[in-house]
């Protein structure tokens, strides 16, 4: 008798720890349902604009402009109107300044330094466009402002970062002149690189959409996405996603409407400088 009711409490037992793990398998099959219906509804949400990033070589064109983004009525800062002609060299004005593998900065280079929150740089004449499109792009970044992690460049700043990377592709096995080009494809040598200008930053959104935002906005503020995929041989550095150039409203609008680079930009117009 005794070992009966002893085999229905141990039965007893046994039925409610497999109702137990059956609610949780039910729970957690419900939770993963509903994972995979937000990341699904966030597919099919991006996905006509990744889909035309593919077929326009990385860029982003939407059908309609955002209503709620006006752009800037004037590319430059205050005070600073009337300085689109200034040349930084003899190729054109100065937010078409060419730095790039074959072009280095120019000689005796000055710049007018302002600082943003977060304590990076930029050339005071991009401080106001920059302000602008940031302030914009918090629409396709969680309603969060975009950071610039990295702006203005010494030549002893881009020394560090190229040596660094010399050096951590030197530790991965490749020999020191394998290393000196694979670290050409991600930055550039001091003195051939954009972030010495002052024109150029790195931005960091709370979600890759921030990314396709700017792509797809960057130029109604003067700024450019410098290193699409499609353009490495040209540009002779790997897609950053990161990177924005400022080259002004009209420079910016032309090369996103045709979908080229600064170069090819500058190769057209006639602008490129003299070798």
């Amino acid at each position: 008798m005794e070992n009966e009711k002893m085999q229905g409490r141990n039965q007893s037992r046994r039925a409610r720890r497999r109702m137990k793990r059956l609610r949780l398998a039910v729970v957690w099959t419900m939770i993963q349902l509903a994972i995979a219906a937000v990341l699904l509804a966030k597919l099919l949400q991006y996905a006509p604009l990744k889909a035309e990033r593919l077929a326009t070589g990385g860029q982003i064109r939407p059908s309609a402009q955002p209503a709620q983004i006006a752009p800037p009525s004037s590319p430059l800062a205050p005070g600073l109107e009337g300085q689109e002609s200034q040349s930084a060299d003899e190729a054109g004005p100065w937010q078409l300044t060419l730095v790039n593998k074959q072009n280095p900065i120019p000689e005796n280079y000055q710049i007018d330094l302002v600082e943003l929150d977060g304590g990076e740089q930029v050339d005071r004449r991009i401080y106001q466009p920059l302000a602008e499109m940031l302030e914009a792009a918090k629409e396709g970044n969680w309603g969060k402002l975009p950071r610039v992690v990295s702006g203005y460049r010494t030549r002893e700043k881009q020394q560090s970062l190229y040596d660094n990377k010399i050096a951590e592709y030197c530790k991965q096995g490749y020999s020191e002149s394998q290393a000196e080009e694979m670290a050409g494809q991600w930055g550039a040598k001091p003195g051939h690189s954009e972030h010495q200008l002052g024109f150029a930053v790195d931005i960091n959104g709370e979600t890759y959409d921030a990314y396709l935002w700017l792509q797809a906005n960057s130029y109604k503020y003067g700024f450019i996405f410098r290193y699409p995929g499609n353009k490495t041989e040209i540009t002779g550095t790997a897609e950053e996603v990161w990177h924005y150039r400022y080259v002004g409203i009209e420079a910016a609008t032309e090369i996103y409407n045709k979908g080229i680079c600064l170069e090819e930009y500058l190769e057209q117009n006639s602008l490129l400088p003299e070798s």
